[in-house]
């Protein structure tokens, strides 16, 4: 098969290199890419957001299938103009991924099938969402409606913080993201992601996470997009999973086929969980990042088999078969990330850390200069290692890390604290 991977960042590196290992793959394209992904298949310049400038490349190029990484195309329709021609995809259609691009509309869903969920109010105006703030007080949760690239979210411990998320939405910091938002209770407990592959009706599990969002040890400091991720969450249990499905995600895929919007894809339910019981935090209507690559180093090339059944409607006739295993992800930022931070460093090093199924250094940000690699985003490396425990698993990141030989670059040195 000749295979299109959508996108430039971590998450699609992990999907190209777990893709690569399966012999149903005889070609492998990545649009746009980066230097890691150009190490292991061909790397083409194409806006991945234009559906026909996609479904061009695909007949030009005998593309047989389409994975989609990020949500933006997603958003775009680009799911909807491959499969109106033909062409073989995985990721959901426009329609169905509104439950990540619009938070009103994923609580909608859940209303409607009662699933748990935190209590909120979609508001249009920055007086309403001044006064709701004021009416129920601190800690609050202030969403931006919209995709914001996963920076939309304040978590606002005080009235004063919820009062200048308020400010900094309607006042434009993200866009048409923010012209809306939804304000929720706050949630306490452990998050966790769980994932999930549908076809429009059979829903199958694939996994389970835990990532660091806040950028300093300890979870300290602001949040960011991910600084690590570790597979298998043990706070989501198997009892947990299947309440999980049972209550959030089954009821959620039902009611988006009857409302004729059926999903296909995966889907990334953040949950909160607190005394044995989950609620929904959010919807993603693709892998996280960097959750998939713990999970791409623990499924491997079994992956392309899963998501071809995926879009052909076959879910019910495969098992996913995981090995008993851990994995985690350090993510190596630019210094200064989340905040401003500068584009340009090399990176050296990378070549003394070892590459196989254990060890993987999966490239988020970077581009290929003068037969250098250098930095090219916020988070620009994400250092993947899988074990027998998840000690085994974080001691081999960590030793992968100090390997690599960046000034400019930084990381946590606690990822996976909280199982260990």
């Amino acid at each position: 098969m000749n295979i299109l991977v959508l996108g430039s960042g971590g998450r699609e590196h992990a999907l190209a290199w777990a893709i690569l290992q399966n012999p149903k793959c005889d070609r492998l394209i990545c649009a746009p890419g980066n230097a890691g992904m150009a190490a292991l298949a061909e790397c083409a310049d194409l806006d991945i957001c234009d559906g026909s400038a996609v479904v061009t490349f695909c007949e030009e190029n005998a593309v047989d299938f389409v994975v989609i990484g990020p949500e933006a195309p997603l958003a775009a329709g680009v799911a909807d103009r491959l499969r109106a021609v033909g062409i073989s995809c995985f990721g959901p259609s426009k329609a169905a991924a509104r439950l990540e691009a619009s938070k009103a509309f994923t609580k909608e869903i859940c209303a409607a099938v009662g699933a748990p969920t935190a209590a909120y109010a979609h508001l249009t105006d920055a007086q309403a969402a001044r006064a709701h703030i004021r009416a129920n007080g601190a800690p609050i949760v202030v969403k931006a409606d919209g995709l914001a690239a996963g920076k939309g979210v304040i978590v606002a411990m005080t009235e004063a913080e919820a009062l200048d998320a308020v400010e900094t939405m309607f006042g434009g910091a993200f866009g048409s993201a923010g012209a809306e938002v939804v304000i929720e209770e706050f949630m306490d407990g452990e998050e966790a992601s769980f994932f999930v592959l549908v076809d429009g009706e059979t829903c199958v599990a694939i996994g389970t996470a835990q990532d660091h969002k806040r950028v300093g040890d300890g979870d300290t400091g602001p949040n960011t997009g991910g600084m690590g991720a570790y597979s298998p969450a043990p706070v989501l249990s198997d009892t947990i999973a299947e309440a999980a499905l049972a209550q959030i995600i089954r009821p959620t895929m039902a009611e988006m086929a009857r409302r004729g919007m059926p999903y296909q894809g995966v889907l990334y339910a953040g949950l909160m969980i607190r005394d044995g019981l989950p609620r929904l935090v959010e919807y993603n209507v693709r892998f996280g990042d960097p959750e998939c690559q713990v999970l791409m180093m623990r499924l491997g090339a079994q992956v392309l088999d899963l998501m071809l059944a995926c879009a052909e409607g076959r879910l019910d006739q495969v098992a996913v078969n995981w090995a008993d295993d851990h994995a985690v992800s350090v993510v190596m930022a630019a210094q200064g990330y989340p905040g401003d931070y500068a584009k340009g460093s090399v990176i050296a090093g990378l070549e003394d850390c070892p590459d196989d199924s254990f060890h993987k250094v999966f490239h988020a940000g970077t581009r290929l200069e003068g037969g250098q690699v250098l930095a090219n985003g916020g988070r620009v490396l994400n250092v993947t290692a899988r074990g027998a425990t998840l000690a085994e698993a974080q001691a081999r990141a960590y030793g992968m890390v100090d390997r690599i030989d960046w000034p400019d670059g930084f990381c946590r040195r606690d990822i996976g604290w909280r199982a260990l």
